[in-house]
């Protein structure tokens, strides 16, 4: 279990946005404990309700934070350093944002591995909720305060959205996802009702309900276009979402003499400290910097995703790489035309001095896999993980999707060998690779990694 820990959320409901903190599932004297920044109303007339404080922006509960002690996330254990925290760490990343609003939108349309994390993301978020909330004492009590979450969540397909987009591949995938979009539709609004119940929009008394804009007005405030733009102008900006923060601190492997194909290619020689400041901006802005290391070489770039589907600093589907932050930042004060440009932050990059390094989770080495399954391929079954898989295939994907890879994504498609040690990957991460498998995924990884080394462009 990892360590204690509280977290910035939002949720999204009724078409107003709250935010509030949750402290994930944490061991203390032998239990499991796990809570949000709220309170238990002892003199209800219909016993204990518990209820989640929630705040119409991060000024307002980090104005909370400062001065309220009287909640369930005062005896936390880093309770001391969130008091103390400004409105910006206060700030919950893309990861944490959940819209209960949107969750029809979701099942009604075809799933793609986006909408299945959301979904999934959204769905264990109330399980969550409905978990702290639930005053009973009778864990037998079928008139409990959570009937229609409990019934959601047991479903099969719920749970089956925890092994990702390929659980819903296929005629049997279709079905299941028709089942869940099915379960929705006859629990959502009940669910709604019975979480309602138990969220205070008023921030324990500090604000008042009028006091949330309307989601619209709230993404608007988060992502105000730059000065000088209006609803009028020709071009249409675009709101970026960067991807997932590091869940560690990231580090970064120093170059050793020129570019290298294998391991020692990084061209990252900040420190640790230095990568992890300059992710507060790029997260800011949704537009994360990218290090690819591929057979021509190894380069950084930028990506974001518009409406779930990842754009990179390229342009008619070709990737722009450069050899250092450096020149990556040269050449984003320019005025050349390319992809991102119509992303509403961009002027925020143009226009900053905060140079662009890449976190761990954002550094691609294709070669590397191929090398490790050649390795294992050679007779070193057993020692190598399928989750090593992961990482590499999650950037080869957004670049196929970017550059229109059609083979690629024929590739990784569900029924092919790669697809197939995907999909066991992300249910079994720590299951290893034998070596008649990796004979076989080595030759089909080449393919992929010649694909992607095609669509990609070095810039000096």
């Amino acid at each position: 279990m990892s360590r204690p820990s509280i977290v910035p959320i939002a949720l999204t409901l009724d078409d107003r946005t709250g935010y509030t903190l949750w402290a994930p599932p944490w061991e203390e004297d032998g239990d499991e404990w796990q809570a949000f920044l709220g309170s238990t109303d002892e003199d209800a007339e219909d016993g204990p309700v518990a209820r989640v404080h929630l705040f119409p922006s991060v000024d307002a509960l980090a104005a909370f934070c400062r001065v309220n002690t009287d909640h369930d996330l005062a005896d936390h254990p880093v309770w001391p350093v969130v008091t103390g925290l400004p409105p910006a760490d206060l700030t919950p990343d893309e990861d944490h944002r959940y819209d209960l609003d949107g969750v029809y939108d979701i099942v009604a349309e075809a799933p793609d591995r986006w909408a299945v994390d959301e979904l999934g993301a959204v769905l264990d978020m109330v399980g969550r909720l409905a978990d702290c909330c639930d005053t009973s004492d009778d864990e037998d009590d079928d008139d409990g305060s959570f009937e229609s979450v409990a019934d959601l969540v047991a479903r099969p397909e719920v749970a089956t959205l925890g092994l990702g987009f390929d659980s819903f591949v296929g005629r049997s995938g279709e079905e299941s996802w028709s089942r869940l979009g099915t379960a929705v539709d006859e629990l959502w609004e009940d669910v709604l009702e019975e979480l309602d119940e138990h969220l205070d929009w008023t921030g324990a008394g500090t604000v008042a309900v009028t006091d949330y804009p309307s989601a619209a007005e709230e993404a608007e405030a988060r992502n105000p276009l730059p000065a000088g733009d209006d609803e009028d102008d020709d071009i249409e900006l675009i709101e970026p979402t960067g991807g997932r923060p590091a869940t560690a601190p990231p580090t970064a492997a120093p170059a050793e003499g020129g570019t290298s194909a294998i391991r020692g290619g990084s061209q990252i020689t900040a420190s640790p400290a230095a990568v992890a400041a300059a992710q507060e901006f790029w997260e800011a802005v949704g537009i994360l910097p990218v290090e690819l290391v591929v057979p021509g070489g190894t380069g950084l770039t930028l990506r974001c995703y518009v409406e779930d589907r990842a754009r990179f600093l390229g342009r008619d589907g070709e990737v722009f790489l450069f050899p250092s932050p450096a020149e990556l930042a040269r050449f984003c004060t320019g005025d050349e035309a390319h992809d991102l440009t119509e992303i509403a932050s961009w002027p925020e990059v143009a226009d900053t001095d905060i140079p662009p390094l890449p976190a761990d989770q954002d550094r691609y080495d294709l070669t590397e896999l191929a090398d490790v399954l050649g390795e294992v391929a050679d007779g070193a079954g057993g020692m190598v993980a399928h989750q090593a898989l992961l990482q590499p295939v999650e950037g080869a994907r957004d670049l196929a999707e970017y550059g229109r890879l059609g083979k690629v994504e024929a590739l990784l498609a569900p029924g092919t060998p790669l697809g197939q040690a995907v999909a066991r990957a992300e249910s079994e991460p720590t299951s290893t690779l034998r070596s008649e498998d990796a004979a076989v995924l080595a030759g089909a990884w080449d393919e992929v990694v010649a694909e992607v080394d095609r669509a990609l462009v070095f810039r000096d």
